[in-house]
């Protein structure tokens, strides 16, 4: 199979970024797109910042792997121009149907014969997709959690017409840019990590509505219990409360009324999690 060696990344926000960059970091040559150039200055920003946290926390990158990795990425706001000689695109654009709807169509008719297409989506099924892109064989998930170069997992998904050799050849790519590939059988709303995650999460949040602990409490269960780092209210406010409460107003009944209390109690007052320096803990300004 042939390897995959010039990735274009549509989209330079926060996931997007890491997701070229790490493809940087590795070898690979990488187009940023975004729509615009004001954009894409934010952007370059956000790499540069990027190189500095794979200084701190990654082995060798602080020995000129992390500058080297900023020489290989390339910026376009020209879409035709950005995917010319991609090998792969990986599409890191807002969760809207119709957004990607229009993205897929456009790219379908600029981008050469031998592109594949991932979807980077954590909402929406490749499924979903496919039919916009004018090469469904040639389409699937390429789902990274926040924190690639940490949380360095890498769910492949493909639908039910995509090329079993494209599949091989994305789960190889995964692998030589320094991820962990998680091969999905058949598509699964969710993918896995979220299927885990979120129930979990969901179960913390009606423990709260329902008066049983507090927050801290159920927190310092879980990381007794376990052992594991974080409970599920700190994960929330990693996440963001906007996002959970988005996720959750969207659920059952126990779901609702968990979002009605994280707006009413943290939404309203400002407090949208890490991000913002409070949401269920507070955060010290770095």
């Amino acid at each position: 199979m042939t390897a995959i060696n010039k990735v274009t990344v549509l989209g330079t926000g926060v996931l997007g970024s890491q997701i070229a960059y790490q493809t940087a970091y590795h070898g690979v040559d990488v187009v940023a797109y975004d729509i615009s150039d004001e954009v894409l200055d934010k952007a370059k920003a956000r790499f540069a910042g990027l190189a500095q946290t794979y200084k701190a926390e990654v082995d060798g990158a602080a020995d000129g792997a992390a500058d080297a990795a900023l020489d290989r990425i390339r910026y376009s706001a020209d879409l035709a121009d950005a995917v010319e000689d991609a090998d792969l695109v990986i599409e890191a654009i807002p969760e809207n149907l119709d957004l990607k709807r229009d993205t897929y169509t456009k790219l379908g008719e600029v981008a050469p014969a031998k592109t594949i297409f991932a979807t980077n989506s954590s909402t929406l099924l490749p499924s979903d997709l496919k039919g916009f892109t004018g090469r469904p064989e040639k389409f699937l998930a390429l789902h990274f959690a926040n924190h690639v170069w940490a949380q360095n997992t890498a769910e492949v998904m493909g639908t039910d017409s995509t090329d079993p050799e494209v599949y091989r050849r994305v789960v190889d790519f995964a692998a030589a840019i320094g991820m962990v590939p998680i091969e999905i059988k058949k598509e699964k709303a969710g993918y896995l990590l979220n299927s885990l995650l979120v129930p979990f999460l969901s179960a913390a949040g009606q423990l709260v509505v329902d008066g049983i602990a507090e927050p801290e409490m159920i927190d310092k269960t879980w990381r007794i219990g376990t052992g594991a780092p974080m409970g599920p209210f700190q994960i929330y406010d990693v996440v963001g409360l906007t996002t959970a409460y988005n996720i959750s107003a969207a659920g059952d009944e126990g779901q609702r009324r968990f979002a009605e209390y994280i707006k009413e109690n943290y939404i309203d007052k400002g407090k949208l999690g890490a991000a913002t320096g409070e949401g269920f803990y507070k955060y010290p300004s770095e």
